[in-house]
């Protein structure tokens, strides 16, 4: 057994049961059983999809309890999580209930006397791997087009946020999933390794930090080459353009950094303005910050809550330490609020250089660094100098400008003169080191299906 925390006091909430190598195994054979022997692949894509739909009205009838048990574990705001993040989760699995019955092959043209049929297939039994920013919104993301396509899962969620994984996946055995399905496994990295490198799993899905995902990849590899999706860490550029209406601006910039406490793997913690806007940008952003609400997250009207546990509390607040000692100027923030619980204020930091921890490390944290910059080339050659390459921000009213930033940034997602915009149809995923891969819309499906040539001779046919 292991506790699982309230971030608002540091106080437990309830001891969850720990899994270990056996409990591992056994959910991969439960997997294993319920995929080459149970209902779920060999029944109708649409029974399977009429599953999902079911489960979708049960997450809406149970929406106010989730909101509340993803803030008590996370710490997130109970107005975010029940305005925005619930209807999402809704919404993902309607949407991948509704690719069940649509997922079909081909039949291509040979050039001799065959016929090619194309099939696509289940891969078989998904490990997944979620992480605690945003539990809920990553079990749909991860479990969503896995059904859909036919295939059985074991999830392992985050040890900091076990239980809506945990609650979800009790309503969807009561809405007629099948047994062994979907199996959820909390526990710590030793289970989330087990998963990583188990013979039996056909397929691996990973959201977290980038050196975890290096090794989950390698465990993946050493183990049965099971193909591996990765959803790994940002530190994304917001480009502010000399043209920008600076109020619209820096409301945008400010949400684009310390949404969700800023623990958000595409951020926008690194925020260009242009030298001619810079100063007066600073300002503002300075008393945006100073206006932002924290404070318990259960309370109407507040936008931050606590970071979700003390480790990712001391490391914010050693990063903006390093902030100040290597010259940034501390605009606003900078410290820790109150006796208890994991609450970081608002930090801005202006005169940042590329050369800064702040400005290279994924603090995920509410952090805002404000880097200067003179020209178009410029900033493109800046933003693109990191080993991430997750998202960004453009925000101008120049087309033209939007379309030279947007095609010259090596990322997976640009938002032009929005952010954080994560419609269930868009695709979402990084470049270089923020992973491989990419999660929601039709993309996603593809990491859960193999594809079968099927080759049969015709003869005397009527057309080729």
């Amino acid at each position: 057994m292991f506790p699982t925390y309230d971030p608002r006091t540091g106080d437990v909430i309830t001891m969850v049961a720990e899994a270990d190598t056996e409990d591992v195994n056994r959910a991969v054979s439960a997997a294993r059983k319920a995929f080459d022997e149970g209902p779920w692949p060999k029944m109708s894509a649409y029974e399977r999809s009429c599953i999902m739909l079911r489960f979708a009205d049960f997450l809406e009838k149970h929406g106010d309890e989730l909101a509340a048990l993803e803030t008590w574990d996370n710490g997130k705001p109970y107005e975010q999580a029940a305005n925005e993040e619930i209807p999402m989760l809704i919404r993902l699995f309607r949407y991948y209930a509704g690719w069940a019955d649509k997922i079909h092959g081909l039949t291509a043209p040979a050039d001799s006397l065959h016929h090619v049929q194309i099939l696509h297939e289940p891969i078989g039994v998904a490990g997944q791997i979620i992480p605690w920013n945003f539990p809920l919104l990553m079990f749909a993301w991860k479990v969503g087009p896995a059904l859909a396509c036919g295939n059985t899962v074991v999830l392992k969620p985050a040890e900091q946020t076990p239980l809506s994984a945990l609650y979800v996946s009790k309503l969807f055995h009561e809405v007629g999933l099948p047994p062994g399905v979907l199996n959820v496994i909390p526990g710590f990295g030793s289970a989330g390794a087990a998963l990583a490198s188990h013979m039996d799993v056909d397929k691996l899905a990973f959201t977290g930090s980038t050196e975890t995902g290096q090794a989950v990849l390698s465990a993946a590899a050493k183990s049965n080459l099971k193909p591996v999706t990765l959803e790994l860490g940002g530190k994304s550029p917001f480009i502010i353009c000399e043209d920008a209406d600076i109020d619209k601006a820096v409301e945008l910039a400010h949400s684009a950094v310390f949404f969700n406490q800023g623990q958000c793997c595409c951020a926008g913690s690194r925020t260009f303005v242009h030298e001619r806007v810079y100063d007066e940008f600073v300002e503002k952003a300075k008393a945006r910050a100073l206006k932002r609400v924290v404070g318990d997250p259960f309370k109407k009207g507040v936008e931050q809550g606590p970071q979700i546990d003390t480790e990712q509390f001391e490391k914010i607040l050693k990063y903006i330490e390093s902030g100040i000692e290597s010259g940034a100027t501390l605009e606003s923030g900078g410290e820790k609020l109150g006796s208890k619980g994991f609450y970081v204020q608002p930090t801005v930091f202006s005169n940042v250089q590329d050369n800064m921890l702040i400005a290279k490390d994924e603090i995920f944290g509410p952090v805002q660094s404000l880097l200067k910059f003179k020209d178009l080339e410029e900033v493109i050659r800046r933003a693109n100098s990191t080993h991430y390459g997750l998202a960004a921000g453009v925000f101008t009213q120049n087309i033209d400008v939007a379309n030279t930033i947007s095609r010259a940034l090596r990322v997976g997602t640009v938002w032009v003169n929005c952010f954080n915009i994560f419609d269930a149809a868009i695709p979402f995923g990084g470049y270089k080191m923020s992973g491989h891969g990419r999660e929601k819309g039709v993309y996603s499906l593809n990491n859960y299906l193999q594809v079968k040539a099927v080759v049969t001779p015709l003869k005397n046919p009527a057309w080729m």
